[in-house]
């Protein structure tokens, strides 16, 4: 084996992404290019969206904070919500969303502001929004209703109707330091995170398909520790290889897939909201299944360094 640095470029966004983020950056043989969704509607992003005309801030921020230097820290600054009383139009922000779209309007570019934020936070890798060009998710249900908002989309399948298919209203093309990041990657990761909501949505950015479908490299998917609601009862991991894999118009190589359990009460208390560990299915044929221990602790979050080392080592068996 001969040791060299590898570009690896991370999709997707939500609370997910940063997990994987935050233990790639430890390992010093990685460069990581984290390409994250823009299509968030809801909560301080969705607000200041409509609000102020700006993209919206909140997966960037996640991102760069998982990246930070001093990632503690920065998350205690950043994620810190002003109060409503004392800040009427400015209540219920955290600060970092502000940051980021007070840098967009200052600067007028919002990859601008995102460097900026960068270099503030002494971030160790490379934070790209998949597209600088507003646009709104939407979704055609089992049923045939339809519905507009990523909010609106989740909350929908999270009831009950199961997602025949999502697009973007209008059409975005991908950012071009998004595609460079894409096509110079040794490695293309996606997930997790939401499967509609964030991973999803950077795939349907025009662009994205012509560079991931003549990819060369491993195409590596993190597998969801959970459904998301009632309209994923039935749904797999399989599901999303296959769901994925037509989206980019090339075949997954590999699925990190969680294989542990938590205590009986903590599943107790994700059945209440209709989630459940997510099954692996009937996996196409080809792809590699990478199996481990990977939910750790009384919520749904990956364990960061088992993550990091599991992928480090899928990553070197195929690139080194």
């Amino acid at each position: 084996m001969r040791l060299r640095e590898l570009h690896v470029g991370c999709l997707g966004g939500g609370t997910g992404l940063p997990s994987l983020l935050g233990g790639l950056k430890t390992n010093p043989w990685l460069q990581v290019h984290a390409i994250v969704t823009m299509f968030d509607s809801g909560g301080s992003s969705g607000v200041l969206r409509d609000e102020l005309g700006v993209l919206p801030p909140g997966d960037v921020l996640k991102c760069a904070l998982a990246l930070a230097r001093d990632e503690g820290e920065a998350r205690r600054v950043l994620l810190t919500r002003l109060p409503t009383l004392e800040h009427r139009r400015l209540g219920g922000h955290t600060g970092g969303n502000l940051l980021l779209s007070m840098m967009e309007q200052f600067s007028g570019d919002f990859q601008a502001a995102v460097d900026g934020l960068r270099a503030v936070l002494g971030c160790r890798g490379f934070v790209w929004p998949i597209s600088t060009e507003s646009a709104s998710l939407c979704a055609e249900y089992g049923d045939g209703t339809m519905t507009t908002g990523e909010v609106e989309v989740d909350a929908g399948q999270a009831e009950g109707r199961f997602v025949r298919r999502v697009w973007l209203s209008p059409a975005v093309t991908i950012h071009p330091a998004a595609r460079d990041a894409l096509s110079r990657a040794d490695a293309i990761i996606i997930g997790p995170g939401s499967f509609f909501t964030s991973l999803l949505p950077p795939l349907l950015v025009g662009g994205v398909r012509d560079v991931l479908a003549d990819f060369q490299g491993p195409v590596v998917l993190v597998a969801n520790l959970l459904t998301e609601g009632q309209g994923m009862a039935d749904f797999t991991a399989a599901d999303a290889v296959r769901r994925i894999a037509e989206a980019i118009g090339r075949p997954v190589d590999t699925v990190l897939f969680n294989s542990s359990r938590p205590p009986a009460e903590v599943l107790a208390r994700y059945a209440g909201e209709h989630k459940r560990p997510l099954p692996l299915g009937d996996m196409p044929s080809g792809v590699e299944v990478v199996q481990a221990p990977f939910w750790h602790g009384p919520i749904a979050r990956h364990q960061r360094r088992r993550l990091a080392y599991a992928m480090w080592g899928v990553l070197a068996r195929r690139l080194l």
